[in-house]
């Protein structure tokens, strides 16, 4: 029998349609039943009780928020009827006891990857372009058309042909029905067996905005988010381009990238505009070098390696009101796995724990660790209201439309990702991950900037759920774009690599569901398998200022 609500946790005084309810229908769940006053669009929630101005609102057996005028058993919450409300938390001794999942299925499996010399393995092969400052942007934009036509990396080449064949219809007098009517070509099949270098996974380009300008501040973190790109286990070689005068000096960027590894020895070469001959000089200078770096980043094979050599970051966006219940609790039970395995897992997204603080801290090892959280997350708040705005204006209007009423909703089932495992440490924004287990690290919610943030601790796949479609990736982290509904699945399966809709069709369970998150991360990480995000070279990267992101 299909099941139409849930109930998160027994405590909840709230329940999730899980298909479109009508008003005056009556609707069962266990031994309870509900006659419902208005309306239930699919994801969104209905009281369970009639409550009264002030009265607290409980989901994922947490408080969510506070109800603001008299609601009825059976009505819809809504941003008018309920505002976002957490609780407090404190640090207390971690006494918190751990179930770990059975990893039999995984235990003695290995992923073929890119081995380097200080003991990480990568999951790709890519050669990195890194500007120190947005006056060499457009540099890489010309190196980057030269290299990817040329070297089988470039993916527009139906949007070319495309385009060719309107500007030939216009041309022999095509009216614009005519226009309408040319259909676009299928990829060529041949596009990739054009790339001379079979080793290389892309040719990578990290264009953004900094590096001048701003405050100092500025640059020096974005010193320090490049270096770790540099060291990227994903990373082969770098190339890098200043313009010479900037705030961010290429020695500031060597001393940073020494001082995360001592030993980083990979091909490294760096031109400086102000001290070239030429526009012409330089940049056929960089295509030569970093070709020659090119053949001998080739001659790299991917090998075995345990699965405990994984990194994975776990991510939300394009949010709605299934991801707490489908996708994202999946992707912690495979994060739970691969912590039972001996692998890395990175959790982010400050503001998206906006209510789980008090479980965080119960969960986190050390008591430093968990010090350095309330510290990291107080003042993150604060500086939120100090600008006007707060954690509680997180939910975007996307959010809001699909289920997510309030930050305490959404930051609740935005935790789901991270399993449940204990926390072993926390990292501020770039602090390489170092510890084996569930790590968290300090970043925005905004899509983009905690992917950035996440790669540059280490993670070398990141797993993004979504329910209302993103897509979202990144320049040298694979990204693997999961479906919290089957809708979404069918209308942008472009962009969707695994669908979790299952899970509310009650095809599959969440363990079932984790277990193949799981299997498709081992062939990613292997080369076997070539997410979305990848092929459309989605390649987002904006450095966070640590201004006030939500």
């Amino acid at each position: 029998m299909s099941i139409n609500i849930l109930k998160v946790h027994p405590n909840d005084n709230v329940i999730v349609a899980l298909t479109d309810l009508k008003a005056g229908e009556t609707v069962q769940y266990q031994d309870n039943y509900y006659l419902l006053t208005e309306d239930i669009p699919a994801k969104h929630k209905f009281y369970t009780s009639a409550m009264e101005e002030g009265e607290k609102v409980i989901m994922y057996g947490t408080l969510v928020g506070k109800i603001q005028i008299p609601v009825k058993a059976g009505a819809l919450m809504t941003t008018d009827n309920l505002k976002h409300a957490a609780a407090p938390y404190f640090f207390s001794p971690y006494q918190y006891q751990w179930q770990a999942p059975d990893i039999s299925k995984f235990e003695g499996l290995t992923f073929n990857g890119y081995h380097r010399k200080d003991g990480n393995v990568g999951t790709a092969n890519y050669w990195l372009f890194i500007p120190t400052v947005f006056c060499e942007n457009r540099n890489l934009d010309v190196i980057k058309e030269a290299l990817h036509n040329e070297l089988g990396y470039a993916v527009t080449e139906k949007y070319k042909s495309y385009t060719h064949q309107l500007v030939e219809a216009y041309q022999n007098g095509a009216d614009t029905a005519t226009l309408a009517a040319i259909p676009i070509a299928l990829e060529p099949e041949h596009l990739n067996t054009k790339r001379p270098f079979k080793n290389i996974d892309g040719i990578k380009f990290l264009n953004h905005q900094g590096g001048c300008g701003g405050i100092r501040q500025d640059s020096a973190v974005l010193s320090k988010l490049l270096a770790a790109y540099a060291d990227h286990p994903n990373v082969a070689g770098v190339t890098l381009l200043s313009l010479g005068c900037q705030n961010l000096q290429v020695q500031d960027f060597l001393n940073d990238l020494k001082e995360r590894n001592p030993a980083f020895d990979k091909k490294l070469y760096i031109f400086e505009q102000q001290q070239s001959q030429s526009e012409e000089h330089l940049i056929t200078t960089a295509i030569r070098q970093t070709f020659e770096g090119l053949i001998e980043a080739n001659q790299m094979e991917r090998h075995p390696a345990p699965l405990s050599k994984l990194c994975i970051g776990v991510k939300c966006g394009g949010s709605d009101g299934f991801s707490g219940i489908s996708a994202n609790p999946a992707v912690g039970y495979c994060a739970d796995l691969l912590v039972g395995l001996g692998a890395k897992v990175l959790l982010a997204e400050f503001p998206e724990l906006c209510g789980t603080e008090q479980d965080i801290l119960n969960r986190t090892k050390d008591e430093r660790a968990a010090r350095k959280f309330m510290k990291l997350m107080s003042a993150y708040s604060q500086a939120a209201e100090n600008a006007g705005s707060g954690f509680h204006m997180n939910p975007s209007p996307g959010n809001i439309k699909d289920g997510l009423i309030t930050d305490a909703i959404k930051s609740n089932g935005a935790a789901k990702k991270g399993g449940t495992s204990p926390i072993e440490d926390v990292l501020d924004y770039t602090e390489p991950a170092l510890k084996p287990g569930l790590n968290l690290v300090c970043t925005p919610g905004n899509d983009v900037e905690a992917t950035t943030g996440k790669a540059a601790s280490g993670a070398t796949l990141i797993l993004f759920t979504t329910g209302l479609g993103t897509p979202t990736g990144n320049p040298v982290c694979p990204v693997i774009k999961i479906s919290t509904n089957n809708a979404l699945t069918a209308t942008m399966n472009d962009i969707i690599d695994i669908n979790a809709g299952s899970v509310i069709s009650g095809e599959k369970t969440i363990e079932q569901m984790g277990e193949e998150i799981l299997t498709y991360c081992i062939k990613a990480a292997s080369g076997e398998v070539i997410p979305k995000s990848v092929l459309l070279n989605q390649d987002d990267f904006i450095p966070w200022k640590r201004g006030i992101s939500l």
